[in-house]
């Protein structure tokens, strides 16, 4: 570093790979943090810059420091990065130069002193554990093989942070003053804002009501109806949308004048429960940003004017590159807003979203409810079992595709509920059970099951969604017959190591295993006959109850590929090859937590550790998972040998689940 200057660009190299440098962590600073959508995401950008262009560089953004003298540097801003940063390195398996430490923290310290060695920190900084798990499965998703050398040079080297060190002689509480209280840039969506209300020429009334309308969107964790109260837009109970003509939205003068959110705060008073007749506000844990909604707005929009979407992309980065391909004038201005505040009363009425609690065992956290004026939320659908179906599938969409950029499902969701408004002016909910099923099974077959869609790794390549979903005039969603052979073609039995297996077939999986459950047996919970037996006979294990797929939902948590025979003891006991449990029969997927708790256990071990009571089930809540561990446990109990799970289990397992998959 050049002590001369107070900001110097650096790479990765100059920042941890070159100087005997300490960046050291204070105590006031909050524990790691990112989680596996921000480090996903990050990976897939920088490996997108490298495919697009090997020679450019990428920001990763600002780390301010305070020089203490002997090369040890107190991060005053930018720990999150810098970390992250420290944890692709430590993926890649570089060997660092300088060092990241936590003062004062000696489980953060320990942790990232001992980062892939499980055993020698007892008390570990989960964040920080979880977070080098997330970098190093991000890896291995995103990244083929072919690719991994180029992706770490270009890493090391093309990837840039702006490093401000702050003069010795300044005060930093000062400092820390003038940063709490900096303004923010203008974002790119405000800009997008400024080109829309630009074309309208009119009094001040029709600009009021589009940024009256634009404004109550941008607030993603709150329902429309609540921010925007009107009959005019909603009917009088508030749960239905129409076509809307921006010139026939009639709000009164004091909606116009004041922001929603304000008017909002002054309908409603803020209570976790209802008393004394005041309404609560129904906040939940929105499933994507404003930029990127916005885009899936606009290529509604495009298609539904008949404009070529093929080079569209469904990333916030390219915000303003996509709305640049529009012509902003007025006719565009309202007819946009107006697409705007339909797509998203869809979003939040007709898609799920997760409740602000945490999740806890037994406890869908996950609703898809209407939204009804001084009442409570409803049911989209009045069949219990078609609205379960539904819940399933959107959930099961939405834990597989997390990261807010790229969302297609999203977009192909919305895009067929806005379709079905313009057209029959309401949503059948058996119409929009049966898109969804097509949808997850369009996935499936033509998708993860097509080799000319999927990349070294069985990544899907880029379009591949929207070439094989969506055609010029409607959805595309008949699946093309394919059957276990061509599973096994892709995936793998066992002969030899398979490439990768994507989180969508685990995720599927437990779907049809669920929906096998509630078509063949749901409300014969009680009853052990016949068609209980053959259920049972036909996941391939013994009777362990209907409790687990009664309450079984898709969580947020659950996003771990675990070997349930361990990686790590596969050079050491000698039962088992590679190929052998890196095929579909010896994967599930776990919580972050339990597998990394679980890396070196026996299977055995792990059927007892997992089933204790005092387990978090909604870390170990995938199906297949408990049915590989009840076969397990049904070898354990016939004690036929000491080995409860071979190669035999693993490929009996297998095809019973391609059975299930393909009947």
């Amino acid at each position: 570093m050049n002590n001369n200057l107070l900001l110097n660009e650096l790479n990765i190299n100059e920042l941890y790979l070159s100087k005997n440098i300490t960046y050291e962590v204070p105590i006031y600073q909050r524990n790691y943090a990112w989680e596996e959508v921000q480090i996903k995401t990050l990976v897939q950008d920088i490996y997108d810059s490298l495919i697009t262009d090997e020679t450019k560089v990428y920001y990763i953004g600002t780390l301010v420091t305070f020089n203490k003298g002997n090369n040890v540097y107190e991060v005053i801003d930018g720990q999150q990065r810098l970390t992250t940063i420290y944890l692709i390195l430590k993926s890649l398996k570089e060997k660092t130069v300088s060092q990241l430490t936590y003062r004062s923290r000696k489980k953060s310290k320990d942790t990232l002193n001992n980062l892939g060695d499980d055993k020698s920190v007892e008390n570990k900084d989960k964040g920080i554990v979880n977070g080098f798990k997330y970098a190093t499965d991000a890896i291995t998703e995103i990244v083929p093989e072919k690719d991994k050398t180029r992706f770490d040079a270009f890493f090391k080297k093309n990837v840039h942070i702006l490093h401000y060190e702050v003069p010795q002689d300044v005060n930093l509480n000062h400092y820390f003053e003038v940063m709490n209280s900096r303004g923010e840039q203008l974002e790119k969506h405000e800009i997008i804002k400024a080109k829309l209300c630009n074309p309208i020429k009119d009094n001040g009334k029709e600009i009021a009501t589009l940024n009256y309308i634009w404004d109550a969107c941008t607030k993603m964790n709150v329902y429309i109806q609540q921010q925007l109260n009107n009959s005019n837009l909603f009917g009088d109970n508030l749960d239905k949308i129409s076509n809307i003509k921006f010139d026939d939205i009639k709000l009164n003068e004091n909606d116009i004048k004041k922001s929603p959110i304000k008017k909002m705060m002054e309908n409603f008073e803020f209570k976790t429960k209802k008393s004394n007749g005041a309404k609560e506000i129904d906040s939940f844990q929105p499933i994507i940003d404003f930029p990127n909604f916005l885009l899936i707005v606009l290529k509604i929009y495009m298609i539904a004017n008949g404009e070529d979407v093929s080079d569209f992309i469904l990333d916030d980065k390219k915000l303003i590159q996509e709305f640049n391909k529009i012509k902003f004038d007025e006719n565009f201005s309202k007819e946009f807003t107006t697409t705007l505040l339909m797509v998203r009363f869809l979003l939040d009425n007709y898609i799920v979203h997760h409740t602000d609690e945490e999740e806890r065992a037994n406890e869908n956290p996950w609703k898809l409810e209407i939204y009804q004026k001084n009442t409570e939320p409803r049911n989209i659908a009045s069949d219990v079992k078609i609205q379960k179906k539904l819940v399933h599938l959107l959930s099961m969409f939405e834990v597989t595709f997390s990261p807010h950029q790229r969302k297609n499902y999203l977009f192909y969701c919305l895009l067929y509920l806005f379709k079905e408004i313009k057209e029959k002016n309401y949503i059948d909910t058996n119409d929009y059970l049966k898109f969804l099923s097509n949808l997850a099974d369009k996935y499936f077959y033509d998708i993860y099951l097509n080799k000319e869609k999927l990349n070294e790794i069985n990544r899907p390549t880029p379009n591949s969604f929207d070439e094989t979903i969506i055609s010029i005039e409607d959805f595309n969603l008949e699946s093309t017959a394919r059957d276990k052979n061509d599973f096994i073609e892709i995936y793998g039995d066992g002969t030899e190591v398979t490439k990768g297996i994507q989180l969508f077939m685990f995720n599927y999986m437990d779907y049809i295993i669920w929906r096998k459950y509630a078509d063949d047996i749901q409300g014969q919970d009680e009853d052990r006959n016949e068609k209980r037996s053959n259920f049972f006979d036909e996941l391939g294990c013994s009777d362990f109850g209907l409790i687990i797929f009664k309450n079984f939902y898709f969580s947020r948590t659950r996003k771990s590929l675990e070997h349930f025979y361990p990686q790590a003891k596969v050079k050491q006991d000698n039962l088992l090859t590679e190929a052998e449990i890196n095929c579909f029969g010896n994967f599930a997927m776990i919580g972050s937590d339990a597998n990394s708790s679980g890396s070196y256990w026996d299977p055995i071990f792990k059927v007892e550790k997992y089933n204790d009571s005092r387990i978090n089930r909604v870390s170990v809540a995938s199906l297949k998972f408990y049915i590989m561990m009840q076969k397990c446990k049904d070898n354990y109990d016939n004690k036929e040998d000491n080995v409860y799970w071979s190669y035999k289990d693993i490929k009996e397992h297998q095809e019973k689940m391609l059975n299930i998959l393909f009947e």
